[in-house]
């Protein structure tokens, strides 16, 4: 790949116009496929099967990327996306809404990305049982949403968890409290592959285990992962069973992604008469979203370009928000014969994501990932819907459980809405410094959630508490040094201030 990523040493070739020497690709390939044989021998035998399935995705994924023959896109031929390939959210909203509700949500599954844990956020386990408000959690919303979408339209949406073998225990325990709830649970697996070594371009692990030394040795490919794994657990083909034409997929830690029945009414009722069998939602780039992947057109089809493709050189064109003004909010509706159709006929190829890390132990190791939204090529009339901003916001930091946790925000059935207080309905930009980073010690610094209705931008850096019912206005910067430490007490209002060096309130 492109874009700053370091490659191993064998691969370099592969980044090459010539790709590398067929031979050599066939030695490493028959090397790797010896490998896998003995690692599969080592599974249990109620394991094999799936493993073997494992494996099979993981060789396929290992072989496009030794075939690869130079960059994944050539920058000459990236066009801009055609005007009617991106519609306007206000265009497919201003259709209205048929009377039978109910029979447009009986066509629909909600499929939520549950793979991945709360370590960034210092928490242990899945990251969806992290509390968000009012002692909810990702997980807790989204039934809380769903459960209101079906007693309201009388319908019996299912929710679909992908869980990875990083979750999908923990995930199991905790469904239980939902067998009360009015919806219909089910989960799957996306796929468990193999490290591959840096230097020798074989897997790190011993055995099949994943414990002990192997205990690093398994990763769950990314999100593009969804198609074979969705398709190999059976669960599509019971919802196309049910009359089930649709899936409306997002991530978990995203909490503007709610079911939309104006974009359900748009695909399940084309103006055109030609069905749609993806559509993206994306939405207007800001600075905060320069690394965010955007909609081009290339080779006659709608694709999806990610900063990972992009050559050095054009990084900084690929950033601006002049040129790709919309970036992919990863919300995603795909028809599900289509899914099936073109699992049928192997016909799903996603550009791969090498994904280099380091081991605790030191030792080098890469990851082959895909990215769901990336198979946008392979569907026919794909479409970009170009949504508010309301329906992206996502959860990857203690600064956005900040705004969240918020009195920007009122819940409602599961579903956050902003304040009708707020003047503009931009989100305000908050970085809270590292003492801020875990779940944990973000919680201990803040006595109350401050006020933030009128705040612009917050930046912490430091030693910094916040006693409660603090309100911040305008662009507040609050910054200890090294040594020293700030508590904004109890009842302080701040607006447009810096507060820097040592304010300490003690009790007397």
């Amino acid at each position: 790949m492109s874009g700053g990523v370091s490659v191993p040493t064998k691969l370099t070739a592969t980044m090459s116009k010539g790709g590398i020497a067929q031979y050599e690709c066939q030695q490493l390939e028959s090397a790797m496929a010896k490998e896998l044989a003995q690692l599969l021998a080592t599974a249990s035998k109620t394991e094999h099967n799936q493993v073997k399935k494992d494996f099979e995705g993981f060789q396929k994924l290992f072989h496009s990327l030794l075939q690869r023959k130079g960059p994944s896109v050539e920058w000459d031929k990236i066009q801009k996306a055609p005007e009617d390939s991106i519609q306007p959210y206000d265009k497919i909203e201003g259709r209205g809404l048929p009377d039978d509700i109910s029979s447009l949500l009986s066509k629909l599954v909600v499929v939520k990305l549950n793979g991945g844990l709360g370590t960034s956020m210092g928490c242990k386990g899945p990251k969806s049982l992290i509390s968000v408000r009012n002692e909810n959690t990702f997980l807790d919303l989204t039934v809380l949403q769903i459960e209101h979408l079906n007693r309201s339209y009388n319908a019996d949406v299912p929710l679909v968890l992908m869980n990875s073998f990083n979750t999908d225990e923990d995930t199991k325990k905790i469904l239980q409290k939902y067998n009360h709830y009015g919806v219909k649970i089910h989960t799957f697996n996306q796929s468990r592959y193999p490290r591959i070594n840096r230097e020798s371009m074989l897997p790190v692990a011993t055995d099949n285990s994943s414990t002990g030394f192997n205990a690093e040795a398994w990763y769950p490919p990314g999100h593009g992962d969804i198609y074979a794994s969705f398709y190999n657990s059976g669960l599509l083909d019971i919802f196309l069973d049910q009359g089930k034409e649709y899936m409306f997929v997002s991530n978990i830690d995203n909490l503007g992604a709610t079911v939309d029945l104006n974009i359900l009414h748009h695909l399940l009722n084309p103006p055109s008469g030609r069905q749609c069998e993806f559509v993206m939602e994306v939405t207007d780039k800001t600075r905060a979203d320069v690394k965010g992947g955007t909609l081009i057109q290339y080779d006659g089809k709608l694709r999806l370009l990610e900063i990972a493709q992009v050559p050095k050189a054009h990084v900084d064109e690929f950033k601006s928000v002049t040129k790709f003004k919309i970036f992919n909010t990863n919300n995603l509706w795909i028809s599900l014969t289509a899914i099936s159709r073109l699992q049928h006929q192997n016909a799903i190829n996603m550009e791969i994501i090498l994904n280099p890390k380091t081991l605790d132990d030191g030792l080098n190791v890469i990851q082959l990932e895909t990215a769901v939204g990336a198979a946008i090529k392979c569907f026919e009339n794909a479409l970009g819907v170009n949504v508010p901003r309301s329906r992206f916001l996502p959860v990857k930091t203690t600064s956005d459980l900040m705004l969240v946790m918020s009195n920007l925000y009122s819940l409602d059935a599961g579903s956050l809405t902003m304040s009708v207080k707020r003047e503009f309905r931009t989100v305000p930009l908050v970085k809270l410094g590292s003492s801020f980073t875990k779940v944990q010690d973000y919680l201990t610094r803040l006595e109350s959630i401050p006020d933030i209705i009128e705040l612009d931008h917050l930046t912490v850096s430091g030693d910094v508490t916040f006693g409660k019912h603090v309100v911040l206005k305008g662009t507040v910067i609050i910054i200890a040094n090294h040594g020293d430490r700030i508590d904004i007490p109890p009842g302080a209002i701040l607006e447009n201030k810096i507060v820097s060096g040592n304010l300490r309130i003690l009790d007397h």
